[in-house]
């Protein structure tokens, strides 16, 4: 395995202070973290801060890891400009795919209950004081309920949107790579594994079923991978030039 590279480093560097930071100023997340861009909480820089935020230590050591097994190599082919250009974009597309997922749910269960007496005022005051309405559960069965609470209150932290187009990219660049992934018992081929665990996202985020427990932004996952397919398609389609970005 390669050396660090410069960029990836440094994003090393700020992940770990952020981490650590917020782990003595608890406010941090309120401020950081990527709230629902409908709610008063969001700030229109959470998009970009959200993503060197992290829930816990396994959390950014899984996704500090990737970045450095990944991102090292993608840096060293694309230069330290075009790479941080690629891994903020795939940041931001996440961003975008989880926001658009959560207007959709929330609005979902805000029609529902509106047709059903409720005044949308009253839902979103309510709502912006960090508070629901126990009787919402009798209209919104089961998952409604959860999606449409949890997309309103509920913010989204960590880098994992960018790390998916870090292994999208990687995927369609190194196809026949094979990874040996502490968390995968027999080695597999990227071409097999990112689709696969792109598709699992998916699945889990429209079906409400997963077998990694709750809490993860499926709809972020899936984002980051689809911005870094697009993206890298594209710079090869175009046949475009590193040494613009130098």
């Amino acid at each position: 395995m390669m050396n660090v590279t410069p960029v990836v480093k440094q994003l090393l560097i700020m992940n770990i202070i952020f981490f650590i930071g917020s782990q003595f100023v608890l406010t941090a997340d309120s401020y950081f973290a990527l709230y629902y861009f409908e709610s008063p909480m969001f700030k229109f820089w959470q998009p970009l801060t959200h993503m060197f935020m992290h829930g816990g230590i396994m959390h950014i050591a899984f996704n500090m890891f990737a970045l450095y097994s990944f991102g090292s190599n993608l840096e060293y082919i694309w230069g330290g400009k075009k790479f941080l250009f690629f891994y903020i974009s795939c940041g931001l597309g996440a961003a975008l795919i989880h926001s658009l997922a959560n207007y959709y749910q929330f609005h979902s269960g805000l029609d529902i209950l509106i047709e059903n007496g409720y005044n949308k005022i009253d839902i979103i005051n309510l709502l912006s004081e960090g508070k629901y309405n126990l009787h919402w559960q009798e209209i919104l069965i089961g998952s409604d309920f959860n999606n449409f609470v949890q997309s309103f209150l509920v913010p989204a932290v960590g880098a994992s949107g960018a790390i998916y187009g870090l292994l999208a990219a990687f995927a369609f660049l190194f196809p026949n790579a094979v990874l040996s992934l502490m968390f995968i018992p027999v080695p597999i081929k990227a071409k097999y594994f990112v689709p696969v665990l792109v598709l699992f996202d998916l699945f889990s985020g429209v079906t409400g079923n997963t077998l990694m427990g709750g809490g993860i932004a499926h709809f972020a996952h899936v984002g980051g991978a689809l911005f870094g397919i697009i993206m890298v398609w594209f710079w090869k389609k175009n046949q475009f030039n590193d040494k613009r970005w130098n």
